[in-house]
């Protein structure tokens, strides 16, 4: 009797253990079905890509993404990776509805023996569900959703739609989703590309990418392979001889090559902000777009090179130390003349160290720099490079309890009356005081925003003398003007957007207006030819070239500048420290910048279509006394261009 009754309450325990167990699997399938996602959305859907920075030249500078991913239609990946993956990962892919019965069965007798989940069971539905819409966590509910979902994905979406979405969604380690950016990673090459052993190498990868990743463990990721080939060979899917041939190749990891996002990094963080404000960061960095710069990476290089050696250079001149917290600095800047297009940038001595971009963002002094812009105003006023200014001593009386103001010439003596075209080949300061206080600052202001000068000006006599602070593209972008018949041009960093389709979704329209006269602008830019053929710029005399351009260095030498142009590329380069401590003694622009700018100018000229200044029909060339501004005969004198005005006193 007791033992009937024993048997009675084992089976009523049963009963209850296998009613509970049935109700929580109700409970969870419940559960897991009312909060489902949604997966109407795919039919939209579109995986994050990565979007393409490059030069104008057609040099990749930058890769910018979220995701390293960069989807590829299904005919585009070989039919031996293919075969690879369904044979690793879901040899019954084409025949089962989204689930594997048996494998379900097999995988659960052994959680319930280990008493966890660690056996999946996955068919490649299942795990493409779990990666776009579930988390990783390994649970009941979330393998029931796995599942719903898989189910949902089989009758929406044909088999090829849910493989290609598959191939282009799944993480392959070291930073790479989708195959063709695991091509790219471990063979430097499209997924189209890939032979019989790479891509049962990238088919080995989903069941631990960063294990197998053969950047990380080779050895490990050609074990993982040649088990991959023989279990191919084993179904039936490539022969006895190219298994062995693909399992005896060995690996070799592509050539690193200089990282793309170390190619000219101060200009493509300084885009990237742009673009940003242009497109929206969703776009940039998940839209898959290509960017085309305006950028020459021949150029790149070459301005690279030269801020290096010419601050190696300076550095050597004076000393300085490694450890010198005060280390000196450098930017260079060039710009096409007729587009605006910003050719190169280099915005510091080493990007590893510091991505301040001195080039852009940086406000510093000009100095002697800002002259011509003051005296390309007073030409609108009705001055002449044979105009005679004075060069004596000037001192104007203090208000509300300052000092005099005394401006003082840099080689600290006085000329007399000399022409405007001497005050700025030999950068004198009080001739330029002088016509600043007789054009007025507000002309002078209201002129160098025409000239695309943003930066915050005040109506002072010391603005002549570049008392104020500026950005150097801002200045060299204003130099433009002078060799492009006095028309401004907004300086542009991007040609076009083109989106993954090729499609066009953005392109420049360069925004220009004209600053000054063609005439004056001519003239302007025969001055400033002076500086480099008679003045502080005579370091440039020899490249040979149409060539004009200023020099500028601030008080105690805190800053060394030149920024010069030839018929069709402007370029500025600034020196100095982030602290503004002095650079050293004598460190002048001519002395510690315009190296740096004779050396970039050489390799531009190079580059560039052989071209003269504008020579406009109001003008005329003729031999002309420096001093005095009277016309000469012979060899005597420096060729200048003056208006032809018989009141002009030659």
């Amino acid at each position: 009797m007791k033992t009937i009754i024993k048997s009675v309450w084992i089976k009523i325990v049963l009963v209850a253990a296998a009613a509970a167990v049935c109700g929580a699997t109700v409970a969870a399938v419940v559960a897991a079905r009312s909060d489902l996602p949604e997966i109407r959305g795919l039919e939209n859907f579109s995986p994050s890509a990565v979007s393409r920075i490059y030069s104008a030249d057609q040099v990749l500078l930058a890769q910018v993404y979220v995701r390293k991913r960069s989807p590829v239609p299904l005919e585009q990946v070989p039919d031996a990776l293919e075969t690879a993956l369904l044979t690793t990962e879901d040899r019954q892919f084409r025949d089962h509805s989204g689930l594997d019965i048996k494998g379900i069965l097999r995988a659960l007798v052994h959680d319930i023996k280990t008493g966890s989940l660690s056996q999946g069971a996955s068919t490649i539905t299942q795990q493409l569900a779990k990666t776009l819409f579930l988390t990783p966590e390994k649970s009941l509910e979330r393998k029931l959703k796995e599942a719903f979902l898989a189910l949902q994905l089989e009758r929406r979406y044909t088999k090829d739609e849910i493989l290609e979405l598959y191939l282009n969604q799944i993480y392959f380690g070291s930073g790479a989703y989708g195959v063709e950016m695991a091509a790219r990673t471990y063979f430097a090459k499209p997924a189209s590309e890939l032979d019989l052993a790479e891509c049962a190498m990238i088919a080995g990868l989903p069941k631990a990418p960063s294990t197998y990743s053969p950047l990380v463990n080779p050895d490990l990721a050609i074990q993982r392979r040649n088990l991959v080939l023989a279990m191919m060979h084993q179904t039936g899917n490539i022969s006895k001889q190219a298994f062995e041939k693909a399992a005896d190749t060995p690996y070799q990891p592509p050539e690193k090559k200089g990282a793309a996002s170390q190619r000219a990094p101060y200009f493509v963080d300084y885009i990237k902000k742009q673009l940003r404000e242009t497109i929206g960061a969703d776009m940039l960095y998940k839209g898959g777009v290509t960017v085309h710069t305006t950028l020459s990476y021949e150029l790149q290089q070459a301005a690279d090179r030269a801020v290096s050696k010419g601050l190696s250079s300076l550095a050597g001149r004076i000393a300085e130390k490694k450890d010198d917290k005060g280390q000196i600095q450098g930017a260079l800047v060039a710009v096409d003349v007729q587009t605006g297009a910003i050719r190169a940038m280099t915005g510091g001595r080493d990007y590893q160290k510091t991505q301040f971009n001195r080039a852009v963002s940086a406000r510093r002094q000009p100095g002697s720099a800002f002259k011509p812009i003051i005296y390309a105003c007073a030409l609108e006023n009705g001055y002449d490079q044979n105009t005679l200014l004075l060069d004596s001593p000037m001192v104007f009386a203090g208000s509300g309890g300052r000092s005099d103001w005394q401006p003082e010439n840099f080689s600290g003596d006085y000329a007399g009356e000399i022409t405007l075209r001497k005050a700025v080949t030999a950068s004198k300061n009080i001739p330029a005081v002088r016509v600043l206080q007789d054009i007025g600052p507000a002309a002078a202001i209201d002129f160098a925003r025409k000239m695309g000068i943003q930066s915050p000006l005040s109506p002072y006599l010391s603005m002549a003398l570049g008392s104020f602070e500026l950005s150097l593209l801002e200045l060299t972008s204003a130099y433009t003007v002078f060799p492009n018949r006095g028309k401004y041009v907004k300086p542009g960093s991007v040609e076009r957007i083109t989106g993954p389709d090729g499609r066009i979704v953005w392109q420049r329209s360069p925004s220009r207006h004209l600053a000054m006269s063609r005439t004056n602008a001519a003239i302007m830019t025969d001055v400033l030819k002076g500086v480099i053929q008679e003045g502080s710029g005579r370091g440039a005399r020899d490249l040979g070239a149409e060539l004009a351009g200023k020099t500028g260095t601030t008080n105690k030498y805190r800053d060394a500048l030149f920024v010069g142009f030839s018929p069709t590329l402007a370029a500025g380069v600034w020196v100095g420290r982030d602290d503004y401590a002095p650079l050293g003694p004598y460190e002048t622009g001519g002395r510690a910048a315009l190296p740096v700018w004779k050396q970039f100018m050489e390799k531009a000229i190079e580059t560039q279509p052989l071209r003269y200044f504008d020579f406009p029909d109001e003008l005329e060339q003729v031999r002309m006394d420096p001093d005095t501004g009277k016309r000469v005969s012979g060899n005597r004198g420096v060729p200048a261009r003056i208006r032809k005005n018989p009141d002009s006193g030659l």
